[in-house]
This record gives C-alpha cells, structure tokens and sequence, in this order.
C-alpha cells in the first residue's frame, strides 16, 4: 500500500489508543446541511470514499435535491450509491435500492414510503431509518463499497433494484448470476454526460425476481422466517469484473456490525489528525462536522488492483498513486485544497497525479471534472493553484514540467473568451458572458502558473503570466474604485454594485471588487491606499443586505454585500490584515463562525459545495487562512477554539499556541513556520521586469445612434493616446488624456494608450469599439409589454437598430419579457408596401428562456385598424436543451400597404415538471423585427 497510508494508519492508531474513549466520529452529525440549501447528504460513506450509501428524497433532480435529500421531506424513494455533497447541480443518484413489503410495485410513487426524522439517525460511516411501514434500514459502507442490513414486520419481503432513478439511463442492464448474485450495468447522462457506473450485489437470501419490460427495474421477492435481509454491493466505474472483485476486497463477511465499527475506525482516524479541546459542545460538534464535511470529496475513483477509467473513456491502471474523482475547483481551491495541503499532503500528491492522467487522456487539466466528465461548470483553470499551491508548499513528487505544460495549455486554450482575454488584456460584456468575474479569475491563475516557471527557471514564461496576471486592473473602474463590466470599448452604464446579473459568477461587483489575491497590495493602492480600502471594506459590510437584479440562490449569508454562503467571499474578512486593521478581521471572522455555522440541518448558509464551506470553518476556527493560494503563508486571526492540535503526517504538529505566539510578531505566519517542516531550496532567485499600461476607454452614450455620436477616449496614468477608425483608417495621436470627437456613420474604432519614453514609446494593448447607424433613424417601436431590466438590448429601439443577438444571450443584445406576452408596434412614419416581417428569437431552455408558442404578424395603415397577415407556430420543444435561434417570417404573396407592423408572440408560460425550475415562468427572448 501507499506510504501515506501507513502514515495515516500509524498516527490513527496512536491517537486511537490515546483517546479511545473520545470517539470523535461521535462529534459529526451528518444531518448538518441537509436543511435550508447546503445540499449535503446523511448517508454512510468513509472518507473519500467512492461509495456514498444514501437515502434520496427526491427524485426529480430539483435544486432543493441536488444531494438526493432534503430535510424538509418525508417521502424516502430508495437508497442509492453515489451522492454529491453540497453541489448546485444535480447528479449520481446510481443504482437505487428499495425495500418493500407485500404488493410490490415497480412505480416510484408506489414503491416509496414514509419516514420521520423522529425514527432516523446519522452518523459518520452509518445511517438508520424505520420507515412507517415497520421496515427496519440499517446502512454502513466500506471505500467501494456499501452494505445494506433491513429488518421487516412480516416474513415476506421485496426489493426494488432500480437504475432508472434520477437521471437519463442511456443503457442499463440486469444481469442475474443465480439466485443470490446480480450484476448490473449502468451507464447515464446528467451532469456528466457518459459516466459509467456498475455494481456487483450479493444477498444473503435467495431471491425469486420479476423484472419490468419497459424499464430498468427488477423486484426481489424474498421469504425468510427470520424477518430480514443482507446486502453487499461493491462500484466500480470500470467494470462488472471491478464490482466484484471491489465488494470481494473490501467485505468478504455479512457481519454488518464489522463493517460500521471499520467505518467508524476510519473515521476517528481521519477526524483525529485535528484533536480540538473546547468546553463548548455545540462548536466541538460544529468543527468536526465541518472536517469530516472535507473528506467527503474528492472521491477514490480507481479499483482495488489500480483500475480506472480515465478522460478517453478507455481502462487504465495508477501506478503507484491513488486517482481520484470530483473536483469541484472553483470552490475548493480557495480553502479546502489549501487545508488538504497541511492534513493531506501525500493525498494531494495523489490528486495532482489525477490532473495529470486527464490532461495526458483528456487534453487539458479538471475544471469541475465528475465521473471521468468534464463538466465545464463554473469558470477559470483552477487546477494551476492547486499544483502551484502543492509545489510552493513542498510537495513536489510529479513531473513538474508536465504538470506546467498542462497548466499553460489550459491557460491558452481557445475557449470561454481566452483569446479575447489574452488579446485585449480583459473581457468585455460582446466578447463572453460573466467577463469580470472570468477576467479576474483568469488573472489570478495567470500568476500561479507564474509561480511554476519561477520554479522551473523560466524567465520568459513567468514575465509573460504576470503581465496576464495584471489585467484585473483593466476593470478596476477608478470614479468608484469597484470592477466594472466593460462594454465596446467604454464602462457599461448603468452600473449598480449590488446587481447580480450575466457579468458576474454567482455575485455581483462588491462581492468580486476584492478578488486580487495576487496582488493585494497594488489592489489596495489601486482603491486609494490603506484608509479608502478600509473604507471601501467597511462599505461592503455596511451595504443594504439585499443584492439587486437576478434572483441567485446561491448568494445567501449576506453581512452588507458580503456573502459567505458563495465562495467569492471567503477571503475577503481577511483583507483587513493587509491594511493592519486586525481586530476588524477577527469581529468579521468570529461573527460568521458564530453566525453562519451551527450543529443542526440547517446548519450551513450555502452550499457545502464539496468541502469548501465547511474548509472555511476549520481553517477560521484555527485561526489561519489561505487568502492567496500559491503563496506558502497564512492571514492570522484569534482562534475561535479554546484549543487544538493538528498532527501532520511528517509525525510533527503545531496548536492554538503556536498561532497566538505567532500573533505576537505579526498578523501572518509562513506554511514552513507553520509545519515545521523543511523549507525547499528550488524557487529561482530572479525578479521579473514588465511594464503594464492600462488600456483606453472608449465611452458613448450607446452603441447605436440616429444622426452623429460623441466619441470619447480616456487613457490613465498621464498617457497619451492613439487611435484610428474609418473612412481612411487615419492613425490619430493625441497628447492629452482625454480627447472627444464625433462620428456619422457606422464606425469602428481601435485605440491604445501610448507611455512615451525620452528615447521610446510602448502601447497598451489595443480596445475596440463598434457603433451602429440607425438603418431606419425615424422609426419608432411601442411596447405593450415590459422587458426585464437586464435584457433590454440598449432601450426599446434595440429591436430595429440592426444589431443581431447570438446564441450568447447574455452579451445583452437580447431583449427578455417573462411571465408575458410579447408585443410590440412598429412605426414607419409613412405608409410603404411591405413584401416580408421577421422576427428573431431565442431558446435556452436550462435557462428558463423558451420559444413562444407562436407568433402573429399584423399590418396597418392608420394604427388603430390591424389585420393578421400571418400566424407561425413554433414547432422546436420545449424541452429541446440545444442553445439555439431561429427567425420567424411571413413573406407574402403580394405586398401590402401599411404604416405600422404589429409583432405579438405567445409565452410559453409555467415551466412544467420536466424542468429544474418547475413552477417558474418562462421567459421570451426577442432581437431584431425586420420589415421588407
């Protein structure tokens, strides 16, 4: 085996024969999260198990249920084997079990039963219910497997052994052995979209089965005088042959006792690398549940002989590491993959070996990988800050010019506004949806992998990543001193901080201002130096509580704009520590410990989001924090524990004393300092040089006009500008830095800022700008209905200003009318002969944006008199999922007369069961009515 494991099992048994009878497993309470929205789940599994052994409540796939559970239920559905804690997207669910009495049904509204949390009980590595109907559900697991122990009232018996639960089913299959033995097959489409799941179950009584035709379902008929039933499955993601020998490695037993008591061990093994001492029960609770929380994911995703499938779907086997399976990256590198890199370190060199099997299978590095799946959920390359995290850290056992080759290759793919990002040094709202938030991500993985070529002498490469690494400055809007979406060329106005809408992640500007954890100093210098980054700090947390724009669930524990329930925030109650305000972190950290983490269902205040949340907590309550991964230190606060110790696997340790004596000398202490381990002497000793301009803006009061548009062009820093634009493509050069002109026609425009030199002279990279003329200057639209404020595309004339919207609705070039009918009149101003009317429209129905169901097409002379000229139904489904546009016509036959074109398009309405957001309305997404 591992030697970390070795490791693990020497330190465990130690700390186990020490405090025998402290049972820390005990501490955990499973439930936590499985109220309000932290989507976790109460189920058995050990710690980074590949089996999690749960009861589903839900089995619709809604927001609510993305674990399975909701603790707001009382309808169990079954108990299946692999759950996601804390995710915002539904998934697993796999091979669903579910015992019955007499009259089996293969239906899940008929095979269901009822429970009370009165009869229910969760632990780490077990959980328990009786359901109403007597049956007795007794659950335990092992790493790959799980073991089911049902006690019923009568001496017949049934279960249910269902793969059509949840998601898509794209091929199942039953396989029985004999009468005590199944194998099964299953391979589905949700969030990951081909993942491959198979099971080896074994029951301790003979069956007799009745299988459903239509379905992938199969009913176990049982009869046993003693009332109950075991059974053993082993996973495997390779294979039915990886199933069996799995469940054969793991638990060759029935003795169900065995395997919760191995599970418990495993636990208090796992838990007791942190040993906490605190008279307050209700935070000893809190703490060890946040641990275990973290070591629930990322999950061993390989058989016992090293048997795994990687990113081509193909077999391979780990030599000599573990791989590993989700890796929800733009949550967990920000404090759970920091933390692992302290309590887990041969684990995280196992995770990084993950990285490089699916870049070497795959073709670039996880973003949110699931399942041998690339999700591409969320955004930025996150991956780059654990590996330069890991490696600034220490630990340093991979092929490290692999891991950068992996790293660069994702920094340069061509996706996701990259190339727009590498090219203008930003993204703007046209080049890609979510731009600051990408922007500033991007930027900040730019500079880890900066720190990689530092390491590896690679003088050229780094110069370059830290100059990428600068361009959160290009949004950092110097009237309010916030990111500011940028749009053709100039800042988007209006702009409210408080919006949540399509330019930010799940946030807004306040919550986004402060994400420069590479550069903290010059973000406090660009906001006005140490007293107005306080006060904008302090304005953050005194802001209203209540965001504006889109509703975002996941934006929950608001302190002013703070939101600790989302992961833009985490870091940011430790920034008052680079300004010498310590006592300001400690009231904001403290209070959200306090606040916002509790031992009860509803005990999260987000998201669990695999471990991040509850990362936050253990490392808060230390007293420590990683706000910049990839640098090997730690922001210092008070802990929040009476006292702890934490036992590291080199068989060293450091305490709550170590912490406070590091106080006395400074608000923040070095990993090495820290650990007490061996600072490696392999960083390069050079400094970069670079000189950053900051680009131009290009401001107009909006991208189309009538007759002529003042341009204005503003460069910082004392720079002069450069600029050009059509007829002649004439190369302007101003040496002030502002300069105003006018246009008359439709224009682009590029423009660099210049820094002038006594011999030479650089430029920033180039911003462009498009402005539109009018193609019908006196017309003029009327609406009977109201857009959203979010989706005008630029005021009522956006529907004739000749800018067509792409499948990328959220650029802004879409006008969006939910819950109602659209409709719209057109005035031409005279009467013309009209031979054809079009309008575009759009679906993305994840979106909650659908299609209407028709359209009507109306002309009339004097505006009040209108006449159907033609009807167009819409024949794309609803449930069609494709992002996708089409544009509705009716050419006649012979032109009619008329002076006003009427558009009228019918909302689908209420999004029905099918739909994530069932209940919710839908919405109408419109650009461009064409009139030939």
């Amino acid at each position: 085996m591992k030697s970390y494991l070795l490791t693990l099992l020497f330190i465990g048994a130690q700390l186990v024969s020490l405090k025998a009878q402290q049972k820390i497993w005990t501490y955990v309470n499973p439930m936590v999260g499985t109220d309000f929205n932290g989507h976790t789940f109460p189920g058995a599994t050990v710690p980074f198990g590949m089996v999690q052994l749960s009861p589903d409540t839900r089995i619709d796939g809604s927001w609510e249920g993305c674990s399975g559970y909701h603790y707001s239920d009382s309808i169990i559905y079954g108990f299946s084997h692999t759950h996601l804690s804390g995710t915002g997207v539904s998934d697993y669910g796999d091979i669903l079990i579910m015992p019955q009495l007499s009259n089996p049904s293969f239906e899940h509204s008929e095979y269901a039963a009822e429970f009370t949390h009165n009869n229910e009980t969760a632990e780490a590595g077990y959980y328990n219910v009786v359901l109403k109907n007597g049956i007795n559900v007794n659950l335990t697991a092992t790493t790959r497997a799980g073991f089911h122990h049902y006690t019923f009232p009568q001496e017949e018996f049934s279960v249910i052994l269902d793969l059509d639960h949840r998601d898509y089913v794209k091929e199942g299959e039953i396989k029985l052995m004999d009468n005590k033995t199944i194998s099964v097959k299953r391979i589905s489409s949700a969030w990951a979209q081909n993942q491959h799941c198979y099971a080896h179950l074994s029951f301790s009584e003979p069956f007799e089965s009745e299988f459903n035709e239509t379905k992938h379902r199969v009913i176990l008929r049982f009869k046993n005088p003693n009332k109950e039933l075991k059974i053993k499955i082993g996973l495997s993601f390779t294979g039915a042959e990886g199933a069996r020998k799995n469940l054969q490695a793991e638990i060759d037993h029935w003795d169900f006792e065995r395997t919760r008591d191995d599970a418990r061990i495993a636990w208090n093994q796992a838990l007791s690398k942190i040993e906490v001492k605190d008279p307050n029960t209700e935070k000893v609770q809190t703490f060890y549940t946040a641990l275990y929380h973290t070591m629930i994911h990322p999950n061993v995703a390989m058989d016992v002989d090293g048997s795994y499938r990687g990113h081509d779907m193909k077999i391979h086997k780990a030599e000599g590491f573990t791989y590993y399976t989700v890796f929800s990256l733009w949550d967990t590198f920000r404090a759970a993959h920091p933390l692992f890199t302290i309590i887990e370190r041969e684990r995280t060199l196992d995770f990084i070996k993950t990285f490089l099997a699916i870049y070497q299978q795959g073709g670039r590095l996880p973003v949110w990988e699931l399942c041998a799946n690339e999700t591409d959920c969320m955004i930025g390359y996150h991956s780059v800050s654990v590996i330069s995290d890991a490696l600034n850290k220490g630990i340093t056992d991979f092929n490290v010019e692999l891991a950068y080759q992996a790293m660069c290759s994702s920094a340069n793919w061509d996706h996701y506004g990259l190339t727009e990002y590498k090219d203008h040094g930003f993204l703007s709202v046209e080049d890609e949806h979510e731009s600051v938030s990408k922007t500033l991500e991007y930027a900040y993985d730019d500079w880890c992998i900066a720190q990689v070529a530092q390491y590896l002498d690679k003088e050229d490469d780094m110069t370059t990543y830290l100059e990428r690494s600068n361009s959160w400055r290009n949004l950092m809007d110097n009237e309010t001193r916030l990111m500011r979406p940028r749009m053709n060329g100039g800042w988007m106005t209006p702009f409210d901080p408080r919006e949540v809408n399509n330019h930010f992640t799940e946030g807004n500007s306040w919550q986004y201002s402060f994400f420069v954890p590479q550069n903290i100093s010059g973000m406090i210098e660009a906001m006005g130096g140490p007293e107005a980054f306080e006060k904008q700090l302090d304005g953050l947390f005194s802001a209203p509580d209540q965001t504006t724009g889109r509703t975002q669930v996941d934006i929950s524990g608001l302190i002013g704009q703070y939101a600790h329930g989302n992961e833009p925030s985490h870091h940011i109650t430790w920034l008052y520590n680079y300004i010498d305000k310590p006592e300001k972190t400690k009231a904001r950290v403290h209070k959200i410990l306090q606040q916002f983490y509790t031992s009860k269902p509803n005990g999260l205040i987000g998201n669990e989001d695999c471990g991040q949340m509850s990362a936050w907590y253990v490392m808060a309550a230390m007293g420590i924090y990683a706000v910049t991964p990839g640098e090997p230190r730690y922001a210092l606060c008070e802990p929040y524990l009476e006292d702890y110790t934490v036992h590291l696997e080199s068989g060293k340790s450091f305490s709550k004393s170590d912490i406070t004596a590091a106080l006395k000398n400074g608000l923040f202490i070095d990993h090495f300092a820290l650990t007490r381990e061996e600072k490696p002497d392999t960083r390069a000793n050079f400094t970069s040089t670079y000189n950053y301009i900051q680009p131009p803006t290009i401001q107009a009061n909006s991208i189309s006009f009538d007759d002529s548009l003042a341009i204005t062009i503003e460069v910082a820093d004392d720079n002069s500008i450069q600029y050009q634009f059509p007829p002649m493509e004439a190369l302007h050069i101003s040496d002030q830095s502002k300069t105003t002109f006018f246009i008359h026609q439709s224009t682009r425009i590029q423009a660099n800022a210049v820094q002038s030199g006594p011999y030479s002279f650089n430029l920033s990279k180039p911003v462009n700008a498009h402005f539109y003329k009018n193609p019908h200057p006196d017309w003029t639209v009327e609406l009977n209905c109201t857009f959203n404020p979010q989706y005008s595309a630029g005021g009522t004339k956006g529907l004739i200003d000749g800018i067509r919207g792409d499948k990328n609705w959220r650029k802004g070039y879409w006008q969006g009318y939910q819950d109602q009918d659209f409709e719209a009149i057109i005035d031409m101003q005279r009467v013309q002969s009209i031979q054809a009317i079009a309008a575009g429209f759009l679906q993305d129905t994840r979106s909650w944006i659908v299609y209407p169901t028709n359209v009507e097409f109306f002309v009339s002379e004097d505006g009040k008199t209108y006449t159907l000229i033609g009807k167009i139904e819409n024949t794309v489904k609803a449930d069609d999922y494709k992002t996708q546009t089409q544009l509705l016509m009716v050419r006649l036959n012979q032109p009619r007369e008329g002076r006003y074109v009427k558009v009228v398009a019918k909302n689908f309405g209420t999004l029905p069961e099918w739909h994530q957001g069932a209940g919710g309305e839908a919405f109408i997404f419109v650009d461009e009515i064409t009139i030939d």
